[in-house]
């Protein structure tokens, strides 16, 4: 149970002190003394590396764990540990970094889990209300999807909408948002910042936890600076370039994050992948293109366009119902991931939480999984050391923050799950590698060691796709991107032609504003 202590209370136009907050798991200090002030109605980012502390911060906020040590104070009120039930009444509402969406219930009832509306009497539940409102919620993010599908059959980004719809539906006085951009396209990325500026009219305060730091500045009034589980330095955005704030997470002076683009392939180079008119039940219509030795291809296009579908056929988690594919010059026909990995092919799942890993092994465990009975095992058993030196070389070469390879998955913070998904899909050697939205939820740094390590792959000669809904990203790693709309391949863009005004042309069909905001313009010139 939380304990008021006699501290004095908050500034006057403070809604949330912290002060000397401390917390450690297996020995490992993830907080150290960490204080800072949040006024009431303002839009604070909160910024760091992965592994800086930012999650366990909110989960002490939001009560999903307690502090070892320090204080919250809220609205005057001072607490050493706070509850879940306790921040919800209080108006503490948090939009997690991943997915905690009921996958087996709808939408609808996902948005109200936990504070459903009842009819007059109060025994039976209120549907329509419930249905009406959620489509009101979704409606104010520019979400088309309907409160009585299933939330297991959504993709990313409309999962993430239903989250941020379930957070608006409650009473809310702090808004905590964990990476809730990464995953959105920059049309709803514009919602979002819209529905956080009425928040704040409201006199709502809100924490934005954020790796794009050209969010931060776009929309937060001030910004804190976490590094290794220590509070850095809090400064107003104004006046502070994203660069700027680059050099304070990591505590040096950063250089471009993305290498030099490789050079487009010449026409006589080795094809490694050919898709010829394939179509898939749902969402690839007729789509045809062809893929280079060491070239790296982007695939853009907005939410339910195809991108990750097509990636799923080719890697056999679907099915294509018609065309031709070919693979290192001949045809095949992959119909399990397992057939994938044998030929060559390696894929990065966009949802890392649900299909990337299993968050209850070890890390060593996972880093191993795919590639385990043909690298590490001998007539039935698992070599362990073997494994566990495997393990320790890729923590090493991605910059893994975790004490040992034996630390749970589900232990880590998101960036370094997603790098141990890289590496459990390298260590299979592959030929083509698919990467579907290999950023999310990872800091700048981490964010520039995956764009070099990728550059270093096609450099090797390995094919590589990269699927991202962060055109900056596009734009700064590809020299040639295919737009999906509609399932389909609306355009083809090549170096200086790959923008953002050509890409949501392509992508919507609809002429860009020069004026719109831009978060891609002169990728390596900044963060």
């Amino acid at each position: 149970m939380e304990r008021a202590l006699p501290l004095p209370p908050c500034e006057n136009d403070s809604l949330l002190e912290i002060r000397n907050l401390s917390k450690s798991y297996s020995g490992v200090r993830v907080l150290s003394n960490v204080s800072f002030s949040l006024k009431k109605g303002t839009v604070m980012g909160l910024i760091g590396e992965n592994g800086a502390g930012k999650s366990t911060l909110i989960k002490c906020l939001n009560g999903v764990v307690s502090p070892d040590e320090g204080t919250i104070l809220f609205d005057g009120k001072a607490y050493t540990q706070m509850t879940i039930q306790k921040a919800l009444s209080l108006g503490i509402v948090t939009i997690p970094q991943e997915f905690t969406l009921a996958e087996h219930l709808s939408v609808r009832d996902n948005i109200f889990l936990g504070c459903e509306s009842k009819k007059a009497g109060g025994l039976f539940l209120d549907h329509g209300k419930m249905r009406n409102t959620a489509r009101e919620l979704l409606e104010r993010l520019g979400c088309s999807v309907s409160p009585d599908v299933i939330a297991g059959e959504l993709n990313v980004a409309q999962k993430q909408m239903v989250e941020i719809a379930r957070g608006l539906n409650r009473r809310c006085r702090l808004f905590i948002m964990d990476e809730p951009s990464t995953v959105l396209n920059s049309a709803e990325t514009e919602k979002l910042f819209q529905v956080i500026a009425r928040l704040r009219e409201q006199g709502v305060s809100v924490i934005y936890v954020s790796h794009k730091l050209r969010e931060i500045s776009a929309i937060c009034d001030a910004f804190t600076v976490l590094r290794d589980g220590k509070y850095i330095t809090a400064r107003e955005t104004a006046g502070t370039a994203p660069r700027e704030m680059a050099n304070l997470m990591v505590g040096r002076e950063l250089k471009d994050i993305y290498p030099p683009k490789i050079p487009l392939p010449p026409p006589d180079a080795e094809c490694i992948l050919s898709l010829q008119d394939v179509s898939e039940e749902t969402l690839v219509k007729n789509v045809t293109f062809s893929l280079a030795k060491g070239e790296i291809l982007g695939i853009a296009g907005l939410g339910g366009a195809g991108r990750t579908e097509l990636a799923e056929g080719i890697y056999g988690i679907r099915r294509f119902v018609s065309g031709k594919v070919f693979f290192k010059g001949k045809e095949i026909r992959i119909t399990s991931p397992e057939e994938a990995v044998k030929a060559g092919i390696a894929y990065i799942p966009e949802d890392r939480q649900k299909s990337g890993t299993v968050g209850e092994f070890p890390l060593a465990w996972n880093i191993t999984l795919v590639s385990l009975a043909e690298k590490y095992c001998r007539m039935g058993f698992i070599g362990e050391k073997k494994e566990e030196s495997a393990a320790e070389k890729y923590i090493a070469k991605f910059s893994i923050k975790a004490p040992s390879g034996r630390i749970r998955m589900n232990e880590l913070s998101g960036g370094n799950q997603q790098k141990g998904v890289l590496a459990k899909s390298l260590d299979t050697a592959p030929s083509l590698f698919i990467f579907d939205e290999p950023t999310r939820g990872i800091d700048i740094n981490s964010r520039s060691e995956i764009y070099f390590f990728i550059r270093s792959l096609a450099e090797k000669g390995t094919a590589c796709i990269v699927i991202s809904s962060d055109l900056e990203e596009i734009i700064g790693l590809c020299p040639r991107t295919l737009v999906m709309r509609e399932g389909r391949i609306a355009g083809v863009l090549e170096n200086d032609h790959i923008n953002e005004k050509e890409i949501m042309y392509l992508a919507t069909g609809i002429q860009q504003q020069e004026n719109s905001w831009n978060p891609s313009q002169t990728p390596n010139a900044r963060p």
